[in-house]
């Protein structure tokens, strides 16, 4: 008998494994219960030790962490790499579903039959990895024989430690992308937020933290969309109306989308309710941001100022250089006569900075992120700030700059573009084009107005005003911009910048400081 082969340990653990992921894949595709996979994974999870609570979706993972907290520890980190998982060049050739494209060492080429049918049950069929995107249907999942994948053990086999994993992750997978249809209260919002935070530190993140990223084609897009899509399904007038279910809610960009556009339909107590959750928005949003400014680090040293004698700017490696020629080979010591000073002074000229935010439905987040930014550069010394938003109309919003939540309030979200109308509001402010930036926060989808537009752009930037176009603002640097724009900013000698946030701190940081 090859030692390499599976013990009977080995395909009972295989087994289970597949049992729980074939269930997961049931409930994902179809909310109604497969009673053979049902009995089977709570025969297994019990087997394991675990609640069967993890089982059952309307539970949160909240609830199961509250009366298990050993628990909470396996599921931080829960998916994010070990330490001794194969390389990626170690691995067969894999789609974006994360299933070899041509069966390895160990892997069976005929497909799996469907949950229903005898092949949970088998040695012979496999469960999807863990990295297996949730909508990744059962036929596309070639069968594998057991120890044919997951850290091996004595035999190559998964093991009771990746079962108890499966289930784990199945937890996850079930309460963060099944959220059913019809209509949404408060508190099952409140629930799914908890329990994408879980599965956002189960990716080795802070809660909120992927879904802050937001935009795009990856995970963090989904969660977003499905946020959105929560949010959308809420009776959200008759949530605010009610200050308990009110407090229930966590503010989020899909939530503060919903509230900006509805707010004129809002009054009395739902109106309070809902000016209070864009306040909490704005506050966490801008400490993230102040910490970003703070943190990025440009400017020019202005060596016409002495250096400050303190000891904080102590150049010490420099002063001992300076006097080894005061080395006393009978005493052993340096004799220091000079101390020398690192100059830290920064050279800062007043400038003024404007700002022109595209305000149309697809710059939400943008818009939000924008006017905090704005407000942020508005506190710093010498530095004049003027915000501009536009969709078919323009609207100075610079009395209340130093104050995003008021910006927010004024705003209105969605309608076409009109880049014209916002460029012959912003042109009159610039008074000394040489210390002048203007950022145009937009995707230049201007159509029939595309050029209008670019000559007004072009005639800013030849007069010494230094141009910075921006496709989005956000945490993960998304962004969508009409080609036509992208390669004339390019030619103009202003390239679009990374949609990145960090990316247009530093940028802004570098002309004002």
């Amino acid at each position: 008998m090859n030692d390499d082969s599976p013990t009977p340990a080995d395909l009972a653990d295989a087994n289970r494994r597949q049992v729980l992921y074939w269930r997961l894949l049931a409930r994902l595709f179809d909310p109604d219960e497969q009673p053979t996979l049902e009995s089977a994974s709570m025969a297994v999870v019990e087997d394991l030790g675990l609640p069967a609570a993890l089982l059952d979706p309307a539970v949160s993972v909240d609830t199961v962490v509250q009366r298990f907290p050993a628990v909470a520890d396996e599921l931080r980190g829960l998916l994010t790499p070990t330490p001794d998982a194969p390389a990626a060049a170690d691995l067969p050739d894999t789609p974006a579903g994360g299933l070899p494209t041509e069966p390895a060492a160990g892997v069976a080429a005929s497909a799996p039959e469907p949950p229903d049918g005898p092949a949970p049950g088998t040695a012979s069929t496999a469960a999807p990895g863990e990295a297996a995107a949730p909508g990744a249907g059962p036929a596309t999942a070639p069968a594998v024989e057991a120890g044919g994948d997951g850290p091996p053990g004595a035999s190559g086999a998964p093991g009771a430690a990746e079962v108890r994993r499966a289930a784990l992750v199945s937890k996850l997978l079930l309460n963060v992308f099944a959220t059913g249809h019809g209509a949404v209260d408060a508190g099952q919002l409140a629930r799914w937020q908890s329990d994408a935070g879980w599965f956002e530190q189960a990716l080795g993140m802070e809660p909120g933290g992927l879904r802050r990223q937001g935009g795009g084609d990856g995970l963090g897009g989904v969660l977003a969309g499905i946020e959105g899509d929560l949010v959308r399904r809420m009776h959200l007038r008759e949530v605010l109306a009610d200050p308990v279910l009110a407090s229930r809610l966590t503010p989020s960009m899909s939530l503060i989308e919903q509230l900006l556009r509805d707010k004129a339909n809002l009054s009395g107590v739902a109106l309070a309710n809902a000016k209070a959750l864009i306040r909490r928005f704005v506050d966490e949003v801008a400490e993230v941001l102040r910490t970003q400014v703070a943190q990025t680090s440009v400017g020019v040293v202005d060596r016409s100022v002495p250096p400050k004698r303190v000891y904080r700017n102590l150049d010490l490696d420099r002063t001992i250089w300076q006097n080894l020629t005061n080395w006393s080979p009978e005493d052993e010591r340096l004799y220091v006569d000079r101390l020398y000073y690192r100059q830290t002074a920064r050279r800062v000229t007043p400038a003024r900075l404007i700002v022109v935010v595209d305000q149309s439905g697809s710059m939400v987040d943008s818009m939000v992120n924008c006017t905090i930014l704005a407000s942020i550069f508005a506190g710093l010394p010498k530095v004049d700030v003027h915000l501009i938003a536009y969709d078919t109309r323009a609207l100075d919003l610079t009395p209340w700059v130093h104050d995003p939540f008021e910006v927010l309030l004024r705003t209105k979200l969605g309608g076409g573009n009109d880049g014209p109308v916002a460029m012959a509001l912003a042109r009159p402010k610039i008074v000394e084009p040489k210390n002048t930036v203007m950022v145009w926060i937009s995707d230049f989808y201007e159509f029939d107005r595309s050029q209008p537009l670019f000559d007004g752009i072009e005639a800013v930037h030849r007069s010494g005003v230094r141009f910075i176009p921006v496709g989005s603002v956000n945490s993960s640097g998304q962004q969508s911009v009409n080609p036509w724009f992208r390669q004339r900013f390019k030619d103009l000698g202003t390239p679009v910048i990374s949609g990145h946030i960090r990316k247009l701190v530093f940028e802004l940081k570098s002309f004002l400081t």
